[in-house]
């Protein structure tokens, strides 16, 4: 007989298999099969299609048309397929490649799951419900155990008809009769039957608010899952998996085609950037610049820094969108705090606001205290049973003429509603940040930093970047997005801001820069700041590529400064605009206006790309990208090996940034190879639930991925061509070797093709070498390299 020890344990393993979801309101990209990225990729989406029956391969269409646009090198191709002891010709080839994952049904299982996500939406309900699930505060299991026997939709047999008080006790009830060598894989089969449920509480039971209120746990999840599918007769056996040669043969020309296509791609990234390193070690030190601008990695950063550095002499970075600091952040007002940082990290300090201008205070809370007050009438009179049909009838008029408005005129209703946000002050306008150690703790985290910590920040983002001088004004540049009517707000805004806006980082970062005490610190660090440096923070929005700047710190010794670069920001928002509306397919001469008209449109499915069309991370001095048009496919992090002795730097970097944009990067991967599986369908039959997920249509598993909008230009056209990360990294090889011997966690991602690295060393004459594996490097030269032009026209969507 299991002890309870021994199913906690089989839960733990069998539960790796799912990958965390986090609440649709903080949408985190992460790689929904991180549960298995300690075996190779290949082997990785074989055993996720068995137990997801997710595709792990785009589909012969897409290979056929991207090789048909150029994006994949003929050469490169040959010599990926001769390799694994292929001759025939490529479209031949297609014919052999699997075009889908069969699946089966079990009609008992899916009234289980029916019944199941029922009791799941109204538990695990963040806000949206009028009326609250009872029992909520005992727990999933003690909860839907006390209203099982109201509910007529199940079966009064088995376990279900008298649910024991424990839920180790109900597994080992449902499981008596099958051996303890099927448990693991009973419970993979039972996580993976509602991997989107199963994500969401694997992450939810991790900590936080609603947790602490409303617990749920895998093992009360697990042991109702268990004594439905007793109820309702499901066999429990654990399939076995397809294993036919037909299948292997085609996942091995599938990965041929992949490998290919991203050799084709990463070859010519490399040989740009090797160029550019080599012309770099010629060229003569740059002045001081006019400013210096901080933006996160993120892939849109490289358009609006790309078309900011051509209007006049700034100098911009890339740096992971925190800012270095994890902090849980609580804006004025504001109902809960938020996780401010990469989901790698937990928080470590507690930022909140507190008002420092009491008259802009007063005016601001009287004007969205009237808006406030006003929301709550109508959302009352709506909800309210005895006023719903009533409101309706005497608000049908005025609710037609905003629907028609809001659809028609969504650039008119949005510059009307900005005009009246306009008038309530921003918080950053009245409010200050508490930086500063307050000696007080909020939960488990102290509030403000201490001077030390402060200390150590800003040296660490300038040491991380190879900082050598400052500029008169240096920004920090968060990101957020503008959207209406999107569930998906926030898988828009910073990723490493767990999906909330950047500027509140940004903001704290400049405070701490512009502390007297700092700077003193920073001088003995080594780190020459100017006396007249000025720091401040800022926000750039994604989708209309226009920058606020938080200048309420800006002395006018510096105003003619930052009336330039306001100017200068204009331009290149307008340029970007352009870039960006050509790649949706309008008129890149209306740029800002197709820019704010998807920004307010209620019934834009697309307002921005996002970071569709990742597929780089490069690692270096902005000197090695700045004169390259990357079409905002690469994220950029900044970083000079010559002032990173001891690598101290470029192992953070490794550890840090190029683990979160492999998140992202098959997050985007998989969803765009198998949406139905790992993304999300249509938005247009998304329905929310709970405020922590979408439907697809009424019920069922909720969907984890990214909508089929945010990757397709059109039916059967994606925008993003689906390619595993290619990291290049500027420094020598054997800092770069000496940081991955370091990390067994790194080398396994590597080891395991799950992202490529190439690095591209300055002492070796600007050679480029490939990772291979077991830490062994080949020089590129050495590998067949793709013709120089490529298309770069969209391939063909799977299904």
């Amino acid at each position: 007989m299991s002890t309870d020890h021994d199913i906690e344990a089989g839960i733990d393993k069998a539960a790796t298999t799912v990958g965390s979801v986090w609440p649709i309101h903080s949408f985190v990209t992460a790689n929904p099969l991180s549960g298995f990225e300690d075996v190779p990729f290949d082997e990785a989406v074989t055993q996720a299609a068995d137990l997801l029956g997710g595709r792990g391969y785009p589909s012969p269409e897409t290979f056929r048309a991207a090789l048909d646009d150029g994006q994949i090198d003929p050469e490169v191709l040959d010599a990926e397929l001769s390799e694994r002891g292929y001759e025939a010709d490529p479209e031949a080839l297609f014919e052999r490649m699997d075009a889908g994952v069969e699946t089966s049904s079990d009609a008992d299982a899916e009234r289980v799951d029916q019944v199941l996500t029922k009791w799941l939406s109204a538990f695990l309900d963040e806000g949206q419900a009028e009326w609250a699930m009872p029992n909520r505060e005992d727990g999933f299991y003690d909860a839907v155990r006390s209203l099982l026997p109201y509910d007529d939709q199940v079966p009064d047999s088995g376990v279900v008809a008298d649910l024991p008080a424990s839920p180790t006790e109900t597994i080992e009830t449902v499981l008596e009769s099958y051996p303890e060598s099927q448990r693991v894989p009973i419970f993979e089969e039972q996580f993976a039957a509602l991997p989107g449920w199963t994500g969401l509480i694997k992450q939810r039971a991790e900590g936080g608010a609603w947790q602490s209120t409303y617990p749920v746990t895998l093992e009360g999840y697990l042991a109702i899952r268990l004594a439905l599918a007793d109820a309702f007769g499901v066999d429990l056996e654990p399939a076995t998996g397809p294993d036919s040669p037909e299948s292997e043969t085609a996942d091995e020309l599938a990965d041929a085609f992949l490998t290919a296509w991203e050799r084709s791609y990463r070859s010519e990234v490399v040989e740009r950037v090797a160029a550019e390193s080599e012309a770099a070690a010629d060229a003569e030190s740059a002045g001081r610049p006019d400013a210096q601008l901080v933006f996160c990695i993120d892939t849109r950063s490289e358009v609006i820094r790309r078309h900011l550095e051509a209007t006049g002499d700034y100098e911009t970075h890339g740096y992971a969108g925190f800012f270095g600091v994890p902090i849980e952040y609580e804006g004025y007002d504001a109902e809960v705090s938020v996780d401010a940082c990469p989901p790698i990290l937990e928080p470590q300090h507690r930022i909140s606001e507190v008002p420092a201008d009491g008259d802009t205070q007063a005016t601001r809370d009287r004007r969205a205290g009237l808006r406030e007050a006003a929301s709550e009438v109508v959302e009352t009179l709506k909800t309210n049973p005895a006023t719903a049909f009533g409101f309706v009838e005497s608000a049908g008029s005025g609710y037609g003429l905003a629907l028609a408005a809001r659809t028609l005129v969504p650039g008119r209703v949005r510059d009307l509603l900005g005009g009246a946000d306009d008038a309530v002050p921003d918080d950053h306008e009245f409010c200050e940040q508490v930086v500063d150690h307050q000696h007080t703790y909020a939960g488990d985290l102290p509030v403000g930093l201490t001077h030390d910590e402060k200390v150590e920040y800003a040296a660490t983002a300038f040491e991380l970047m190879g900082w050598e001088q400052f500029g008169r004004l240096v920004v920090f540049t968060g990101h957020a997005s503008e959207t209406a009517n999107n569930p998906f707000d926030s898988s828009l805004d910073c990723g490493a801001c767990a999906g909330n806006p950047g500027g509140p980082n940004a903001r704290v970062l400049a405070a701490i820069c512009n502390d007297e005490a700092v700077k003193a610190d920073l001088r003995d660090r080594g780190l020459a700041v100017p006396e007249d440096t000025v720091f401040l923070a800022g926000e750039h929005n994604t989708t209309t590529d226009e920058v606020e700047l938080y200048d309420e710190t800006v002395p006018e010794s510096h105003e003619s400064d930052l009336e330039r670069l306001r100017g200068d920001l204009a331009t290149a928002r307008e340029n970007a605009a352009a870039e960006r509306a050509e790649s949706m397919g309008a008129d890149a001469s209306t740029g800002v206006e197709e820019a704010e008209r998807r920004a307010g449109d209620w019934a834009e499915t697309r307002p921005e790309w996002g970071l569709a069309g990742n597929a780089g991370f490069v690692v270096g001095p902005r000197e090695l990208t700045s004169d390259l048009d990357l079409d905002g496919r690469a994220f950029l992090h900044s970083y000079d090996w010559a002032t990173d002795d001891d690598g101290d730097a470029l192992e953070a970097i490794l550890t840090g940034p190029m683990v979160v944009t492999q998140w992202i990067n098959t997050q985007y991967y998989f969803s765009t190879v198998d949406n139905a599986v790992y993304g999300s369908g249509s938005k247009v039959t998304h329905n929310p639930v709970g405020n922590v997920g979408v439907y697809q249509g009424n019920g069922g598993d909720l969907m984890t991925g990214l909508p089929l909008q945010s990757l397709l230009a059109a039916d059967d056209t994606p925008y993003h061509q689906p390619l595993r990360l290619s990291t290049v990294v500027h420094a020598p090889v054997d800092r770069v070797t000496d940081v991955l011997a370091d990390h067994e966690e790194l080398t396994e991602l590597l080891d395991n093709d799950w992202l490529s690295l190439t690095i591209v060393d300055p002492t070796q004459d600007h050679r480029a070498l490939h990772y291979e594996g077991d830490l062994e490097w080949e020089p590129l030269a050495d590998r067949t390299e793709p013709r120089p032009e490529a298309s770069a026209a969209p391939a063909v969507a799977d299904d």
